[in-house]
């Protein structure tokens, strides 16, 4: 049997403390001697985070703190910290899928700056947004021009049908 009335909540027999209504107000507390129904007088809010808000993994609090502080101008806008946020984790996870791509490539379980390295300079966006920068450790990419490479010769076909076979009889 269900129960209908708003105050026969707190003392259902029928189901068990808080299955009776999804909008019910009691809460069990756990004491010595058995449970004991406290109603509560206000849910507290918590608070959320404002990558939480976003979706985003990256820190659109300190973000927004570091634009503030860094006298870039003035007056900075809530959303100016999202979307740079968003862009920052963006890149990050393009580089890092890359890089460990690449150091799959070499049957390694850990990236490295060479795998790091390798990611950004063998793709053409991130190669031209990062072309300035040196990473440290990344070495360089094996590069041999086409005159040092020795002059490939064509080899005579051999073709089985063309070809007399002869009997091996001596």
């Amino acid at each position: 049997m269900l129960c209908k009335s708003a105050a026969f909540y707190l003392n259902c027999t029928c189901y068990p403390i808080g299955c009776c209504a999804p909008d019910q107000t009691a809460l069990s507390i756990m004491s010595g001697r058995g449970k004991k129904v406290v109603a509560a007088a206000a849910k507290t809010k918590s608070s959320v985070s404002g990558s939480a808000r976003a979706g985003l993994q990256f820190p659109v609090g300190r973000i927004a703190r570091l634009l503030r502080k860094g006298n870039y101008a003035q007056r900075i806008g809530s959303g100016a910290a999202v979307y740079l946020s968003a862009v920052l984790e963006y890149l990050c996870a393009e580089v890092l899928e890359l890089s460990g791509n690449a150091s799959k490539d070499n049957k390694k379980q850990r990236i490295t700056p060479r795998h790091i390295q390798l990611a950004v300079r063998n793709d053409e966006e991130l190669n031209t947004l990062l072309g300035a920068v040196t990473i440290s450790e990344g070495g360089v990419l094996p590069n041999i021009q086409a005159q040092l490479l020795p002059k490939r010769t064509k080899a005579p076909r051999e073709d089985n049908s063309s070809k007399d076979v002869q009997s091996q009889e001596f």
